[in-house]
């Protein structure tokens, strides 16, 4: 599984790109396999720098060592690393650039998600309009600081959740159906799938220096996105 995941490996870091549906790191029930654990079984010790929720697919990067999981470590928590996100979003931007500059914190009810709150901590997202549809956006988010379901709350808070959120937004599906005047089910198929059913959200490209060179990264779009916005063109 892994090989093809791997877009990048030296003596200090690897740098993968995590299909939707996987978890980066183990959760608390250990209830199925991480990708920090199949890294394990494959290096041994491996260090986590930041981690992707389980939904959202691309770059995610981990340590070999504790010296370079340390230096990358203090580069994100210093917003020295550039972290770039594509993402489909519901409806259209009023503008088609800006930040949203909201504080974060957790839910009192601790039940997973996050909410805006003055007492939370300062979180900073900017957002360009790549591509305008009828009812949908695609847009790249650069994140400054790294919150829980930044990307996710900030674009709830701007009024464009991000497709198939199911804590942020309305968690639906896409089906061609709803994209295509002229849709016909194939006659061998009892109902139609989805063109996607999992968060609209792909960490694309990571930039950064570490030991004096410069890094850049980027991870291609899963064919779940490339297909659904092949439709979105089609049928715009």
């Amino acid at each position: 599984m892994l090989r093809q995941e791997i877009i990048f490996e030296n003596d200090f870091f690897i740098v993968l790109n995590k299909p939707s549906g996987m978890l980066s790191v183990p959760d608390r029930k250990q209830s199925e396999p991480s990708l920090k654990d199949i890294l394990a079984d494959k290096y041994g010790e491996i260090f986590t720098v930041h981690r992707l929720d389980k939904d959202t697919s691309g770059i995610i990067i981990f340590a070999k060592d504790a010296i370079t999981h340390k230096t990358l470590s203090q580069l994100f928590e210093g917003r020295e690393i550039e972290k770039y996100y594509v993402g489909l979003v519901h409806g259209s931007l009023i503008n088609s650039a800006g930040s949203i500059d909201a504080p974060i914190m957790q839910h009192p009810a601790n039940n997973g998600t996050m909410l805006i709150h003055q007492k939370g901590k300062p979180s900073l997202t900017d957002y360009t309009l790549l591509e305008n549809f009828k009812f949908f956006s695609w847009v790249q988010f650069q994140i400054h600081t790294g919150r829980t379901h930044q990307i996710r709350i900030h674009s709830q808070y701007m009024g464009n959740s991000i497709v198939c959120d199911n804590l942020y937004g309305d968690g639906k599906p896409i089906f061609l159906s709803s994209l295509k005047k002229k849709f016909k089910l194939s006659k061998n198929a009892d109902e139609e799938r989805a063109i996607l059913n999992r968060l609209a959200l792909h960490a694309q490209q990571i930039k950064f220096n570490f030991n004096n060179e410069t890094f850049s990264f980027e991870a291609p779009l899963p064919k779940d996105l490339k297909a659904l916005l092949q439709q979105l063109r089609k049928n715009n």
